[in-house]
């Protein structure tokens, strides 16, 4: 029965990548936003470190080219600059909250670089903490087991 769950999963998962996922693109948009503004400005650099961490992910750089990346960032931007937008980004973070480790995982450490461009302050720091409540993953122990190279 395992062999079977495993292929049928792996066949999912493979779906996915052509079909786009738009619920694991949606939570690693908006963990990444709610994080590039937690401190009050939104730097170049952070930009690009979410677009290219977004990108690394197979599932996500197989099913959204760059311009959709652009624009759904652009709306998860937009979006944290307010509380509430900030609180629909956390739904839509721990609407992954049942996925594989590896996913959550993934989406905390790309919204952990975007915090660590001038290293992580406390505003992005209590941002990373509700992350990874959303993520339902110890931030800090992530933080510990991968730091910054």
């Amino acid at each position: 029965m395992s062999l079977l769950h495993d292929a049928v999963e792996r066949f999912r998962t493979t779906l996915k990548a052509y079909a786009g996922d738009e619920t694991l693109m949606q939570a690693a948009v908006s963990a990444c936003a709610n994080v590039a503004v937690a401190d009050g400005e939104l730097m170049s650099e952070e930009f690009e470190t979410a677009l290219a961490g977004i990108r690394a992910n197979p599932i996500i750089e197989k099913g959204y080219d760059s311009l959709m990346l652009e624009h759904a960032l652009y709306e998860a931007l937009g979006r944290a600059r307010t509380r509430a937008g900030r609180a629909e980004n956390l739904v839509r973070i721990g609407a992954i909250a049942g996925r594989s480790e590896e996913q959550r995982r993934n989406v905390f450490l790309v919204a952990a670089d975007v915090a660590d461009h001038e290293g992580i302050g406390s505003e992005e720091h209590a941002a990373l903490a509700e992350v990874g409540a959303a993520l339902r993953l110890d931030g800090d122990a992530l933080l510990r087991r991968f730091p910054e190279v």
